[in-house]
């Protein structure tokens, strides 16, 4: 084995850009077993949460989100220079030999500045559409790592020799599910029903919520049972909405045992993030997508019609109104929850669009660009 080296990871707030980077992280023990993965996060609760449990060592950045007020847009350039400032004495003190940017705002900094000392700097945009950071961040990186084909058509003819089309990193536990019935025991299912998985990913969806609440009675869910990952912050209403409806569900605000969902599940309705969408294909489970609707570039709609037009999944616009998203969400989920032939097909579409080695690909691009084959 040769000298250990060091690969700076940056990017956080969400799980949606850390468990890409964690899988990465965990694929350089095969790809590059003398590679040390360090991140560079956000100082938000769910990155210590997320991190944490990993062993993974994790450093937590200065830097905000912009906000577009003068006191927003202050904090932002204070948290820029000092996070600056943090990156600049990480790369004196580690001499890291490449960066990975896992997108957002938490990316910029180390990107940028390592890439323009000359480390050797790529980027992950799992989400068919680019964010404004990996626009930002593309003219500096050697390679882009994207999840779709269809991505190449948003960045400029200057990036396309940079596009490297890997899949979106997920976790390698998700890679090989568990048993069913294991996986539902550990969740406290009952492995002899089907499962409808609700979630909106790692911080929950608040209208996805609302609108399963508001179809419960009026669909029948014979022969179904519900697990609800609610989100931290609204797990409990969600509990509550299920109680005063007479229904019992698996109600949990966050968990990161998301093979042990995703072995369990027989349909998933979800919002359409890129992890989301990975996890979907890879895993093979048919989903009814309910974007999220305040991004301006609806990103999430860009990356649920892939899966749709495959027929994967069935694409839902959130009307950010329970009332309406349960009037839309009825004539979808009723004829599902009873066509097991659909749900099949739909199970094999997704797996056809599923890249299960992503993680491998992302480190070993990493590893040639670092080490001069890129």
């Amino acid at each position: 084995m040769g000298e250990q080296v060091t690969i700076l990871l940056a990017g956080g707030g969400t799980g949606g850009h850390l468990y890409p980077g964690i899988s990465v992280a965990k694929a350089f023990e095969k790809v590059w077993p003398e590679a040390k993965a360090v991140f560079l996060c956000t100082q938000r609760e769910i990155d210590r949460v997320i991190l944490e449990p990993t062993g993974f060592e994790f450093v937590a950045q200065p830097i905000v989100p912009p906000v577009r007020t003068i006191a927003g847009l202050l904090r932002f350039w204070k948290g820029w220079r000092e996070t600056k400032d943090l990156v600049k004495k990480f790369l004196r003190e580690r001499s890291p030999v490449a960066v990975l940017g896992l997108g957002g705002y938490a990316a910029g900094v180390a990107v940028k500045y390592a890439a323009q000392k000359g480390v050797a700097a790529a980027i992950v945009n799992p989400d068919v559409i680019p964010g404004k950071a990996n626009k930002y961040l593309a003219k500096y990186v050697k390679a882009v790592c994207c999840q779709f084909d269809q991505t190449r058509r948003h960045f400029g003819a200057e990036h396309q020799p940079k596009i490297r089309v890997t899949g979106c990193p997920i976790r390698r536990e998700i890679m090989q599910l568990p048993g069913r019935e294991e996986a539902a025991g550990r969740l406290g299912l009952d492995p002899h029903l089907l499962t409808l998985v609700v979630t909106g990913a790692s911080l929950g969806a608040q209208t996805v919520n609302e609108a399963v609440l508001a179809v419960l009675s009026e669909i029948n869910f014979q022969g179904w049972q519900m697990l609800h990952l609610a989100g931290r912050e609204h797990a409990g209403a969600v509990s509550m909405g299920y109680r005063q409806k007479g229904m019992a569900a698996r109600v949990v605000d966050f968990t990161p045992a998301m093979a042990d969902v995703w072995a369990a599940a027989d349909l998933a309705i979800c919002r359409a993030g890129a992890s989301s969408c990975a996890e979907l294909t890879v895993c093979g489970v048919p989903s009814i997508l309910m974007p999220y609707p305040y991004h301006k570039d609806k990103h999430q709609r860009a990356n649920a019609k892939v899966l749709a037009d495959a027929g994967a999944a069935v694409l839902l616009d959130d009307e950010k109104d329970a009332k309406k998203n349960a009037g839309k969400l009825k004539p979808v989920l009723e004829p599902l929850l009873r066509d097991a032939g659909k749900r099949a097909g739909m199970a094999k579409a997704a797996k056809g669009l599923g890249k299960a080695d992503a993680a491998e690909a992302v480190a070993k691009v990493v590893r040639e660009l670092a080490e001069g084959w890129g």
